[in-house]
């Protein structure tokens, strides 16, 4: 009884003007629909469906073509839209949808591990933003920026206590390196909401110490006050103002500690506009559906990759455009992972050397901020 209500006796689907093959052609012959339905442009669409088939493992079935899975796929981590949603526009069954969407899961997973890196592991080149008068050369050596967001995930009832954070719900610390073009270097995702960062960092360390971008000798990553300043990694002044808003509401900064945090906060904040960058285009990640933790994970470490292809594919991206215009342009708040208070025994002792070296950079920076400020 309970198989022909399930198997014999299925609604007939509705059948709406195009096919999902056909709204897929369509959408993609106009460009404004293009990225507002796949998050990118036409070009840079089949540029990774080529990469995907070619390389990592998407293909085609008798039934439907690799096209139209990349941009189901797109569509549902993009919009973001609900596998039901899917399974109605593109009139495909639930089992078709769930199947097809883990196939190009999986397949850009596999791309992640080839884009998610530094484009010169040496870091030879200094970046031009390092350039402007404000930084150059006290900021010289900086390599990138490191921070940890929480992405709101589902968990399981016994597994919710352990990944409540101070927000206040479920989600999972994501750690993440990043450049100075916001795209991500390095990233680990899985660990609960309620993890320090700093517990997060030291595993990723241990456990990825092959793959971690390890800053060379007299290069640095910026950090924020949830690390400690050691050698690579630079961090601010803490007891004293920091993030930018401050700056912006209040008034110009004064004293060498200020001038620096305000430097360090103008470069650092790169990497907070890359999550901002990365959760506008990918709103899925703004809550994640009750997946298999493992999945979820995967979600989020494939969308970085989606993130890295589309900046390195050397065309514009209205997204990525008005962050490049301006320099403090926020695209939309972030939950920062850092929890700075009451984890000093994660902390650790900071580098005598390395305080001494942010001291140092700190008094160039007053100076030429003094000095610029009065031209």
């Amino acid at each position: 009884m309970y198989y022909e209500s399930a198997f014999m006796n299925k609604t007939k689907k509705v059948k709406t003007g195009l096919s999902g093959y056909e709204w897929v052609m369509t959408t993609l012959s106009n460009p404004t629909a293009c990225h507002d339905m796949f998050r990118m442009s036409r070009e840079r669409f089949w540029r990774l469906h080529d990469v995907l088939v070619s390389s990592y493992g998407l293909n085609s079935s008798k039934r439907m073509s690799s096209i139209e899975s990349l941009a189901m796929f797109l569509w549902i981590i993009g919009a973001p839209q609900s596998l039901r949603q899917a399974e109605n526009r593109f009139e495909r069954s639930i089992e078709t949808v769930s199947r097809k969407f883990e196939q190009v899961l999986d397949s850009v997973f596999r791309l992640s591990a080839d884009v998610i890196k530094p484009r010169d592991p040496h870091f030879r080149i200094v970046h031009p933003r390092l350039r402007n008068p404000r930084f150059s050369p006290h900021f010289d050596n900086c390599i990138g920026a490191i921070d940890g967001t929480h992405v709101p995930v589902v968990v399981p009832s016994s597994k919710v206590l352990q990944h409540v954070g101070r927000h206040g719900y479920s989600s999972q610390n994501v750690l993440a390196v990043c450049d100075f073009d916001m795209r991500f270097t390095f990233a680990v995702a899985g660990w609960p909401g309620s993890v320090h960062d700093m517990r997060v960092f030291n595993d990723a360390i241990n456990k990825y110490g092959d793959k971690f971008p390890h800053p060379p000798q007299g290069k640095f990553y910026l950090v924020d006050s949830g690390y400690p300043n050691r050698p690579g990694y630079l961090a601010p002044y803490k007891g004293t103002k920091y993030h930018l808003p401050e700056f912006q509401q209040g008034p110009r900064p004064r004293g060498k500690k200020e001038v620096f945090n305000y430097l360090h906060s103008s470069l650092r904040n790169v990497i907070e506009r890359s999550f901002g960058v990365l959760k506008m285009k990918w709103r899925m990640l703004l809550d994640l559906p009750s997946y298999p933790l493992n999945k979820q994970s995967k979600i989020i470490l494939a969308s970085m990759a989606l993130h890295n292809f589309i900046r390195e594919s050397n065309m514009r991206d209205q997204d990525f455009d008005m962050c490049d215009q301006d320099e403090e342009y926020m695209p939309m708040p972030t939950t920062a992972a850092s929890q700075a208070s009451g984890a000093t025994n994660l902390l650790g002792d900071e580098d005598i050397d390395m305080n001494a070296f942010r001291d140092a950079i700190a008094k160039l920076c007053e100076r030429v901020f003094v000095l610029t400020n009065i031209m």
